[in-house]
């Protein structure tokens, strides 16, 4: 999964940026200008009333300062977003607006509109506790790891920035009901993170000497109130932690329609993914099958049923499985898979490469960890030359090891450079540089998750086609177990939220069809449970950006250049995918 930077206004995720090869420049009129004019009004008044948000988009007017989370401020902002909704359309006429225009027109009334309807029916602020860490580690780590500022500035904002932990805390006692248990237990774990992170790690990041000022007061005071959180988090809320995650059909098909903005249903979704499911169980068999013998030298292929293709299956990435780093290790070697993959990429014409190159892989800080194996944090589209952070988490220090070498069999050599192409190259590090090169500012604010994860699920298997890995059958049954992972995410959404699906049924379906480890399995479950109709986005936007391609290039023939077809669908922003076929011809 990659983790995006996470501005949310009002319960929808908002996503920073970084960039390389222009887009066209669409053509604007009067319209088009007095519309520009109108977005960059909101945006400046909510990066007034919201810091972390500006912060996140790069703008660093208000890096010093947080955002006023109580109650009676939270509803003020549920009527500016209605108040905001009834204004574009009598300030703005659509029939004149450029095609262009028109789609962010589209854009931003359908950010505001999903923000209420999750304000009304899906509250983070009340049902979510993990939503104030945010504000309580995010928005110091990212002043220090991707503002462009001086290093001192940065050092001053956050020390005043810090100030304002202890009201975040508030915020979070007076708002928070009865969140459901898993969420409440995570926030537990994450909290000790961020405890530890201003004891200690944020004078490593911060490059100061540990203990001194302008930190150690701010820091202090901050710990102080997070033990106490921790306290209260413990002994008062999740003993009331009873709220239910399932989501329910009706607001599930709702929130899933407005997240994806496809034109699709939930039953579509899901109707089309168990068809995709067996597909792709079947090209796994074929590959392994070919691996067999030199994983099992004399050893009989097992039968040709249902039950012998998954015993091949499984038995093969078993044993492919072993061949892993160590925990210690894990960091380096996605740097290594990094420079071969940049070299196939440039080899291959597949597009242009992001110059100068601002990704940089890191450890997981520890009160981020817990959701997933890996993120691409990106550079913020008003802060471009800031540094885009690859992270990958090793796993917990506290697990047994038995635990940790199951993990290292599920993110493997050949399953690492899997991740390497989805999370950074040509994934969502190079897409979202092109991204901030988009003239559209709208679409560098208010972005597609579908678009984002549709693009790096894409280039998995377009990088294996074009001879990445030299037809190395083990990469490409990991790329095939990487992308039926993100078909079988779009039938747990579903089922998990709408189905009534057990956690017995949901670890069966991805141990049996998924081929994942257990510990990976029971991992999905849990986010599952902590993130309805993400998980759909995946295979949602993979699907959109497959069709297009072959859409294109049937119709292109031998004219068809597949660097120059990347280059033209990564020029439009992030944006939802139903634009696509519209805008890329």
């Amino acid at each position: 999964m990659f983790r995006y930077a996470l501005a949310l206004l009002l319960g929808v995720a908002v996503m920073s940026v970084p960039s390389p090869s222009p887009a066209a420049q669409p053509e604007k009129n009067a319209e088009d200008a007095r519309f520009a004019k109108l977005f960059q009004s909101y945006l400046d008044e909510e990066f007034r009333l919201h810091p972390l948000f500006a912060t996140q988009q790069g703008n660093h007017e208000f890096d010093d300062q947080l955002d006023d989370l109580s109650p009676a401020a939270r509803a003020k902002d549920v009527e500016r977003a209605k108040k905001w909704l009834e204004r574009i359309p009598k300030e703005i006429d659509f029939k004149k607006l450029s095609r262009d225009g028109q789609i962010d027109f589209e854009i931003w009334t359908h950010t505001l509109k999903y923000g209420l309807w999750q304000t009304e029916n899906d509250n983070r602020f009340e049902f979510d506790p993990r939503t104030y860490g945010e504000y309580i580690s995010d928005s110091t780590f990212l002043l220090l790891t991707q503002s462009t500022l001086p290093r001192e500035r940065n050092v001053e904002n956050a020390a005043k920035r810090i100030k304002h932990i202890p009201k975040i805390v508030e915020a979070a006692k007076a708002s928070l009901k009865n969140p459901p248990k898993i969420l409440t237990e995570i926030t537990i774990k994450r909290n000790l993170g961020a405890i530890a992170f201003y004891e200690k790690d944020i004078y490593e990041f911060a490059k100061e000497t540990p203990g001194t000022e302008p930190l150690a007061t701010p820091c202090k005071a901050a710990v102080k109130a997070l033990k106490d959180y921790q306290t209260w988090l413990e002994k008062e809320l999740l003993p009331k932690s009873t709220g239910e995650w399932r989501l329910g059909k009706e607001k599930f098909a709702k929130k899933l329609e407005l997240e994806l903005d496809a034109g699709l249903t939930a039953d579509e979704v899901v109707k089309v993914a168990e068809a995709e499911a067996e597909r792709v169980e079947r090209e796994m068999y074929y590959v392994a099958k070919q691996l067999w013998s030199k994983q099992f030298p004399g050893k009989a292929l097992p039968p040709e049923d249902a039950a012998g293709r998954r015993t091949t299956i499984k038995s093969v990435l078993d044993e492919l499985g072993k061949d892993h780093g160590k925990p210690e290790t894990l960091v380096d070697d996605a740097k290594k898979t990094v420079a071969k993959i940049k070299d196939f990429i440039r080899a291959k014409k597949i597009l242009t490469l992001p110059d100068p190159d601002t990704c940089q892989i890191i450890a997981m800080p520890e009160f981020q960890r817990g959701f997933s194996a890996a993120y691409l944090n990106p550079a913020p589209p008003l802060d471009p030359k800031a540094n885009s952070l690859y992270a990958v988490a090793p796993p917990p220090k506290d697990w047994p090891q038995a635990r940790q070498d199951t993990f290292f069999r599920e993110y493997n050599s050949a399953m690492l450079q899997v991740l390497t192409i989805h999370e950074a190259y040509p994934g969502h590090y190079v897409q979202l540089a092109y991204s901030n090169r988009c003239p559209s500012l709208v679409r560098k604010i208010l972005w597609s998750g579908s678009f984002a994860e549709g693009w790096a699920v894409y280039t998995e298997q377009m990088m294996l086609d074009q001879g990445y890995g030299d037809g190395d059958l083990s990469l490409r049954l990991h790329q095939l177990k990487f992308y039926i992972r993100a078909v079988l995410n779009a039938i747990l959404d579903n089922k998990m939220h709408c189905q009534n699906l057990t956690d017995d049924e949901a670890l069966k379906m991805l141990l049996e069809r998924g081929f994942q480890t257990e510990a990976e399995a029971v991992g999905k479950i849990a986010r599952a449970k902590q993130s309805s109709t993400q998980l759909s986005t995946y295979f949602v936007g993979r699907t959109a950006f497959y069709r297009l391609r072959q859409d294109v290039q049937r119709k292109r023939g031998d004219a068809f250049d597949l660097g120059k077809f990347h280059e033209a669908v990564l020029s439009h922003g992030t944006l939802p995918v139903k634009y696509l076929p519209e805008l890329v011809k």
